[in-house]
């Protein structure tokens, strides 16, 4: 070799005669080139080998510091991060997934079906607009936990022999109520803090978070919540975090008595497969409550976007390292790898989020907070499904159309509960209809139990009749928040294919007082015997296109004539019933003349106001009693309220605060009289004594704003008592002033003392009016009320003491007692949730009980009324009181339901009326004030000026 490169033989260059330095340098240097060469070959060779000899090590699992088992399982996890969910599709399935071998099939016959989608060939823009909707007549099959068919005629004898047969008998029929924004389960009820699962406090930021890690499948909210209809609800955490976790879309189906196998958390998902994932997140004031204070962030909206971002930051930053490897790992191959996938439990949920794998729910009320949301979106490029709560999304459409991804959120909504705190201050009833009309989607929730689940129904139909049309109004619990949560080819239709949630109705389920007669989850029937209310078989709503007619605010008038008038309940002496109508006259804003009325409509001024109603009804107005409206204007807001008394006896007349927007509202919706104590620890709870009071005064200046300064005294004996003392001790002291006040004959110095007041109890002049719901506590109040009355006989005087109860979840259980004591009942509310334990033993009404509260207690003869449990029920009483009307079996005429909602809380309190209170204060509506699509065309309220709705 060295020959052919010409180089001399080590030998030569060792022999020869020459310079020896300069002949042996040259020479050296040809040694070390040649040696470098070899060692150069040789380190070439031995990489090689290396690399086989570590090939080998490998594959046999050699290396302890890496997994090739592991490292191939995060190359799989790669096409899982890659991987974008789609909508699970119902068409083509044999079965449910959900489906329990052994189901029998069921036809239901004879049913009044709301598909749930316009007629095949309707356009979008005609859809929208109502058209191609129908209500179809059709017999629906269900077998294998899906619905197999919607036709006419499906014949029996096409069938197998063990097919269930249920016959509709022409009722409506719908899909099961979708729910997508509850907390049951999670924040079970009663409630007790063993069982409250609602939020993890321990960071703001919680990703993480699992709610089907707190599912209580016994919390018996489930089974109540499904007696409304409600099928489905996805299960949020609570918004006390800006970032609160992972939600989970269930179905109220529970244990062997609903068709299942296993009572678990897991058994109840809707999707087995779990298609698509869910998030909650929330803004505003909840996180800045719960964890702002100096030094600890969010203190303030900045800090929530901060935290925002730097959440999103971390999930960005995580999944960027994850799709590095990841293509790393396709380009060079996973053996190769040294090191595995980078994966964060606390940021996996966040980090899927931003790829879209997530749907994105967010508890967001205001301009400023949609506004910060919206630009995360962007910056992070991730979607929201829908904003919650959402109460300003209304004013905003523009915000919600720059939502990234190009789909602008839906909006979950309340129909009409607002005013609890700052940030839902500003709302609408009307948002649904707004909403709908920007080309936006309104969906309606419950947020249980803030609301009770089991109506969140009645949102929907509230809001039909604050102007959504009927068929965007229906689809906003069933379609609409199906499609929203991707699961739009499975739910919220009747259609072949589906799964098989279906609710019969015994009457339109957007009518006041709806009931479920059976409701079916995966083809298996949920009640083996249920209580079905006694309802005339009437065909579904006639959508009512007035309703879209909004007119936000009244203009006053003096004088005007009503025509077409059908009912007028103005006083048990004052009641006109004629199907062919006739006229009331308005002259100086009091009622002039209701009948034929020739003679003031001939002698009335040219000015007269002329109304032509169809269906017109006069009825009294109704009064507000056992809420804050007058001491109180935002609940949360201290600056808002009279404050609490938990141990100052006052007088409520003292911090009365009229022209709030609570009571604007309420003379609105014809409240015009109310009656409101201090509270004792908050909403609900009272402490002293009561005022009557006008809704439409502006400041307590006005003219007879003030009908009654001192109408009853009043205490909490509820489950608020333990906050200060134990319920032995608050009795017992109760107890002991009134024996005080009996037997003290001294002359009392300060009329305005609770003494004084007491005094009037024991003469017969005030009514005691106590604040309790559970039936034990009602026993203790009425026994207390014997001792004394036992006491009073002793004296040449015995007068009754007159007591009243407020609150009542459980009364229905001393029905018999209070009607033997002459004790009215203020039912506040009319349904209770049974939130807590005092009141847990509540009658939930049909399917599951014969009746509610109201029911019972009328049935026995207790005076009885409907109270506001919180105040923005000033819209609602009118319906209330159709609700115990159509829900009593014919028990409870037209006249008694609505004096459910005026007079008695008058009787029962001992309040006088304000002067010629039937001639000055009265509602006309068109249509029954019990039914959905009436509405309020003049509000009396005793002022100089009647509201005029035109």
């Amino acid at each position: 070799m060295d020959d052919k490169l010409g180089l001399p033989s080590y030998e030569a260059v060792a022999g020869s005669g020459t310079d020896t330095r300069r002949s042996r340098q040259r020479p050296r240097r040809s040694v070390r080139r040649s040696r470098a060469i070899r060692l150069l070959a040789l380190a070439c060779l031995g990489f090689i080998v290396l690399a086989q000899w570590y090939q080998l090590l490998r594959a046999d699992n050699a290396d302890p510091r890496l997994s090739l088992e592991k490292l191939n399982a995060d190359l799989a996890t790669c096409k899982k991060l890659q991987s974008k969910p789609k909508n699970p599709i119902g068409a083509g399935r044999d079965k449910n997934a959900r489906y329990i071998d052994g189901g029998k099939p069921t036809l239901i016959k004879n049913a009044t079906v709301w598909v749930g989608e316009p007629v095949k060939g309707t356009s979008d823009a005609d859809a929208r607009a109502g058209k191609g909707w129908e209500w179809i007549q059709a017999d629906v099959l269900l077998e294998h936990g899906l619905i197999k068919e919607v036709k006419s005629g499906i014949a029996l004898s096409s069938l197998p022999d063990d097919t269930v047969v249920f016959d509709a008998a022409g009722r409506q029929l719908t899909t099961g109520v979708i729910d997508m924004h509850s907390h049951a389960g999670v924040d079970s009820l009663p409630e007790l803090v063993g069982n409250d699962d609602t939020n993890e406090m321990s960071a703001d930021v919680t990703p993480w978070a699992r709610s089907i890690d707190g599912i209580t499948p016994f919390d018996k909210q489930i089974q109540t919540i499904k007696s409304g209809g409600v099928t489905t609800s996805l299960i949020l955490p609570g918004s006390g975090n800006n970032i609160g976790g992972e939600a989970y879309l269930i179905k109220h189906a529970v244990g062997k008595p609903d068709g299942r196998q296993e009572v678990s958390a897991t058994d109840m998902l809707a999707d087995p497969d779990r298609n698509w994932r869910y998030m909650k997140m929330a803004c505003g004031e909840n996180a800045k409550r719960v964890y702002g204070r100096v030094g600890r962030r969010p203190y303030s909206r900045m800090g929530e976007s901060y935290e925002f971002r730097h959440a999103f930051e971390q999930a960005r930053d995580l999944n960027q390292k994850q799709d590095d490897w990841c293509a790393k790992a396709e380009d060079v191959g996973v053996e190769n790898m040294d090191e595995y996938l980078p994966q964060e439990i606390f940021w996996e949920t966040l980090g899927a989020a931003l790829r879209g794998q997530v749907h994105v729910n967010v508890h967001c009320y205001t301009v400023p907070d949609l506004e910060a949301m919206v630009d995360h979106t962007n910056e992070f490029e991730f979607a929201v499904r829908a904003f919650h709560h959402a109460h300003q999304t209304y004013l905003v459409p523009e915000i919600l159309n720059r939502t990234w991804g190009g789909r602008p959120p839906a909006s979950a909504l309340f129909a009409d509960n607002m005013y609890y705190k700052a940030e839902a201050y500003i709302g609408s009833e009307f948002a649904g209809k707004i909403l709908y009309d920007a080309g936006l989607t309104p969906v309606y929730v419950s947020d249980n139990p803030v609301l009770n689940a089991q109506h969140v129904l009645f949102e929907a139909a509230k809001a039909y009749h604050y102007g959504l049309p009927y068929h965007a109004a229906l689809s906003g619990v069933t379609s609409a928040p199906a499609e929203l949560l991707g699961m739009g080819e499975r739910l919220g239709k009747v259609k072949a294919g589906f799964d098989a949630d279906i609710v019969v109705w015994d009457s339109d389920p957007l009518s006041v007082g709806a009931a479920p007669v059976q409701v079916w989850i995966d083809g298996t029937a949920q009640f083996e015997d249920p209580f079905e209310l006694e309802k005339p078989l009437v065909g579904p709503l006639v959508p009512n296109e007035s309703l879209g007619e909004i007119v936000e605010e009244p203009t006053g008038f003096r004088n005007a004539i009503f025509t077409g008038v059908t009912r007028a309940y103005l006083s048990d002496d004052e009641v006109y019933e004629s199907d062919e109508g006739f006229s009331v006259v308005i002259f100086e804003a009091e009622i002039a003349c209701v009948g034929v009325c020739r003679f003031e409509i001939e002698n009335a001024s040219s000015n007269l106001k002329k109304v032509d109603l169809k269906n017109g009804w006069i009825t009294r107005s109704f009064t507000g009693v056992a809420g804050t409206i007058g001491l109180n204007d935002i609940d949360a807001e201290t600056s808002t309220d009279n404050g609490d008394n938990p141990v100052v006896f006052s007088r409520a007349v003292d911090g009365l605060a009229l022209g709030s927007k609570k009571l604007h509202v309420a003379h609105k919706y014809g409240v015009t009289k109310a009656i409101s104590a201090p509270t004792f620890s908050g909403g609900n709870t009272h402490h002293g004594t009561s005022v009557g009071f006008i809704t439409s005064a502006e400041t307590t200046l006005d003219k007879d704003a003030i009908f009654a300064s001192d109408v009853a005294v009043h205490y909490t004996l509820d489950l608020n008592v333990r906050g200060v003392t134990s319920y032995s001790a608050a009795f017992g002291g109760l107890r002991q002033k009134l024996l005080v006040a009996a037997t003290n004959d001294a002359p009392i110095v300060d009329p305005f003392s609770e003494a004084a007041y007491l005094k009037k109890v024991i003469d017969g002049e005030k009514v005691l009016a106590l604040t309790i719901h559970s039936v034990e506590g009602i026993a203790t109040a009425l026994r207390i009320k014997s001792e004394i009355e036992s006491l009073l006989k002793t004296s040449t005087t015995s007068p009754r003491i007159k007591l009243a109860i407020i609150g009542g979840a459980e009364s229905h259980l001393a029905a018999k007692e209070l009607a033997e004591a002459s004790v009215g009942v203020i039912l506040s509310p009319l349904q209770s949730t049974g939130a807590r334990w005092d009141q847990r033993r509540v009658l939930t009404g049909a399917p599951l009980t014969n009746g509610t509260a109201v029911d019972i207690l009328l049935e026995a003869g207790v005076l009885t009324a409907v109270g506001l449990e919180e105040d923005w029920q000033v819209r609602d009483l009118g319906f209330a009181a159709g609700i115990a009307y159509k829900n009593s079996n014919g028990q409870v005429s037209e006249k008694q339901a609505l004096d459910l909602v005026s007079i008695n809380a008058h009787k029962i309190l001992g309040a006088e009326l304000p002067a010629m209170e039937a001639k000055k204060h009265f509602i006309v509506t068109e249509g029954c004030p019990f039914e959905i699509d009436s509405r309020i065309k003049a509000v009396g309220s005793g002022r100089d000026e009647v509201a005029l709705f035109v």
